[in-house]
C-alpha cells in the first residue's frame, strides 16, 4: 500500500535544512556511481513478512530474492531455483536451487533456509495460508534441494511462491526466519542484488543499499521482477523529501535522478524539460484508491453503517479533486479487481449510487449515535485530498469526523491496534488487487488483518477461486465473491488512475514497471 509524502518529522530529527541544494550533497559531490532517488515514501518497516506497505515491498526485492518471480507477461518464471519437479498425481513437488547463492552475511543460501523462511512467511499471508491448508510437509533434500507434500492438488503452487504481492515470500537466513511471527527480525540479511548498510542510515534522511559483489545473476534478460538482475551502479541512495513538490524540484536541479510520483501540477514543466523523462503506464500497472474500514470498532462495526459509504463517494469528483488529468485516470470503476483487467465486474454495485440524501436517510434508519469516525489521514498527499472530499460528504450526511493528521509511518503503526481509529485512505497497485486472492482487503477476509473484516463465506469462496480448473468458474467465483464484498465492505474504493514516474534522461535501462525497480540500470 501506498502513500505519497513524509512528513517533515526525520528531516527535523536529523537536523537537516531545506536550503538551496542543501536537502542532499550537490551533484559534484557525488558518487559516480550512485543513483539518488525519491521512493513514494520513507522505509519504515525493514521486515518484508510484517507488512504489506508497497514501500517494504520495494526494499525488499532490492535486498531478498525469491524463489520465483512475475515476468512482464505476469507469468511465473524460477528465480532463486534451478529446477523443479511435480509428481503425476500433482501432490508432491521437488525443488533444487541454484548453486552459488549467498547472503549478505557470506553464508550460503540453502533449502535449510528456504523451509524456515516459508514455514515464516504462510502464516502472514493470505496464499501463504492457502498453501500451508493445502500441504502435508515441507521438507529439506540435502543442501539445496527441498520438497513439498500436498494433501490435495493445489493449482497454484508456483503462483504462491512467485507472486510480487506483499507480503512477498522472501527468502531470509534460518536464523532470522526462526524469529517468531509477532516479532521482527533483527538484522536485515538477504540474498538479492543490493545490500542494506545499516551505519550509512539516516531515518528521515537516507537510507543507502550497495550492490552486492556476490550475487549470482540469472541468465535470462530481466523482465519485470524475473530473469537476470544484474546490478550496474555502486549504491542506490533512498532520499527523503518533505513533499513531492521538493522532489520535482530537486529533479530538475540534478540533485536527484528519479522520483516515484510526481506532482501532477508539476507535469506540463517536467515535460518541457530535455533532461526529463515520464513514465506513465496503464491498464494492470494503475493504482486503486481505497478507504479502508476498521470492522473491530465503532462506528464501523456496524455493517449497516459500513454500507452508508457506498453511498457518499463519487470517484470523478475525488480524482478530479486530486488533480489528476483525465489522461491518467480511469472513469467510475466498480470492480474491486480494477477495471480493463481480467476478472473485472459490476456485481453487487448497484448499492453504490452517490447519493448524499439518500445516505442520510439511511445513516437516521441505523443505530448510529454521533460517535466519532477517528480518520487517519497522510498530511500531504493526494490520498489526504481523498479523504477530504469523502469527510465533507460524511459530515454532509451526519457523521461526526475528528480528523487525524500524520505521516504514513505512523499510519502503519496507528492501523495495528484494534481501537483509536476508524478510517484512513491508502492506494495500492493494481497488480496487487487483481482476484480475491490477492486483493488485500478481500483476501484478508476473517484474519488477523488491520480491518479486521470477515464474513465466512468469503474464505470459503477463495478456496474454490483457488482450486478452480477453468476461467469460467473463476470468473463467477469472482462476481459472487464481489457480492459479500459489497455487503460486509471491507474498504470503499476511490477510484483507478496512474501517477507518472519521472527520472533523468541520465538513466539508461530503466524498465518500465509501477514497481521501482534500479537493477540493470546505469547512468550514461
Amino acid at each position: 500500500m501506498t502513500a505519497t509524502t513524509i512528513g517533515r518529522r526525520g528531516l527535523l530529527a536529523t537536523g537537516t535544512t531545506l536550503a538551496a541544494s542543501g536537502i542532499i550533497r550537490p551533484p559534484e559531490a557525488r558518487a559516480a556511481q550512485q543513483l539518488n532517488l525519491v521512493l513514494e515514501s520513507e522505509v519504515v518497516i525493514l521486515d518484508p513478512y510484517m507488512t504489506t506497505a508497497a514501500i517494504t515491498r520495494t526494499f525488499g526485492f532490492h535486498v531478498f530474492d525469491t524463489l520465483f518471480a512475475m515476468d512482464g507477461q505476469g507469468r511465473i518464471q524460477p528465480q532463486m531455483v534451478e529446477s523443479h519437479t511435480v509428481s503425476a498425481d500433482r501432490l508432491t513437488w521437488n525443488f533444487s536451487l541454484r548453486p552459488g547463492l549467498k547472503f549478505h552475511d557470506g553464508t550460503p543460501v540453502t533449502a535449510t533456509d528456504v523451509v524456515a523462511s516459508l514455514n515464516r512467511w504462510m502464516p502472514r499471508d493470505a496464499l501463504g495460508r492457502m498453501l500451508r491448508e493445502a500441504h502435508a510437509s515441507l521438507t529439506t533434500k540435502g543442501t539445496l534441494g527441498f520438497e513439498l507434500v500436498l494433501k490435495r492438488p493445489f493449482p497454484l503452487v508456483l503462483d504462491v511462491l512467485g507472486k510480487p504481492n506483499a507480503p512477498v515470500p522472501f527468502i531470509l537466513p534460518e536464523r532470522l526466519a526462526k524469529t517468531p511471527g509477532d516479532q521482527r527480525i533483527t538484522e536485515i540479511i538477504g540474498s538479492g542484488p543490493f545490500r542494506f548498510l545499516p551505519d550509512q542510515w539516516r531515518p528521515g534522511n537516507v537510507m543507502v543499499l550497495e550492490k552486492f559483489a556476490d550475487y549470482v545473476p540469472r541468465s535470462e534478460p530481466p523482465d519485470f521482477l524475473a530473469g537476470g538482475k544484474r546490478v550496474k551502479v555502486d549504491s542506490i541512495a533512498l532520499r527523503v523529501m518533505p513533499d513531492q513538490a521538493t522532489g520535482a524540484t530537486a529533479l530538475l536541479a540534478n540533485e536527484i535522478d528519479y522520483q516515484q510520483y510526481v506532482p501532477f501540477d508539476w507535469i506540463p514543466r517536467l515535460e518541457r524539460s530535455r533532461d526529463i523523462k515520464l513514465l506513465s503506464l496503464g491498464g494492470l500497472h494503475q493504482f486503486q484508491g481505497n478507504f479502508r474500514l476498521n470492522h473491530a470498532a465503532p462506528p464501523f462495526d456496524d455493517p449497516a453503517v459500513r454500507r452508508v459509504l457506498w453511498k457518499l463517494v463519487d470517484q470523478s469528483t475525488v480524482l478530479q479533486a486530486i488533480g489528476i488529468p483525465e489522461k491518467f485516470r480511469a472513469p467510475q470503476c466498480p470492480s474491486f479487481w480494477m477495471c480493463d483487467a481480467p476478472y473485472s465486474t459490476t456485481a453487487g454495485a448497484e448499492i453504490a449510487n452517490f447519493s448524499i440524501e439518500e445516505a442520510k436517510a439511511d445513516l437516521a434508519r441505523t443505530a448510529y449515535a454521533g460517535q466519532p469516525v477517528q480518520f487517519l489521514e497522510v498530511s500531504g498527499s493526494i490520498s489526504q485530498t481523498a479523504a477530504h472530499v469523502l469527510i465533507q460528504n460524511m459530515k454532509a450526511a451526519g457523521f461526526t469526523v475528528d480528523e487525524q493528521q500524520m505521516d504514513w509511518g505512523t499510519v502503519l503503526a496507528r492501523r495495528a491496534r484494534h481501537d483509536g481509529w476508524s478510517m484512513f485512505a491508502v492506494y495500492s497497485n493494481g497488480v496487487d488487487m487483481l482476484t480475491p486472492l490477492t486483493h488485500f482487503y478481500v483476501a484478508s477476509t476473517c484474519a488477523d488483518y488491520p480491518g479486521w473484516s470477515c464474513d465466512e463465506r468469503i474464505p470459503a469462496l477463495t478456496r474454490d477461486f483457488a482450486n478452480a480448473e477453468t476461467l469460467e468458474e473463476r470468473l463467477r467465483l469472482t462476481a459472487e465473491i464481489q457480492r459479500l464484498a459489497y455487503e460486509l465492505t471491507p474498504s470503499v474504493m476511490w477510484g483507478q488512475f496512474t501517477i507518472p514516474a519521472a527520472y533523468r534522461t541520465s538513466l539508461v535501462g530503466l524498465m518500465e514497471s509501477s514497481f521501482p525497480i534500479f537493477w540493470n540500470v546505469e547512468k550514461a
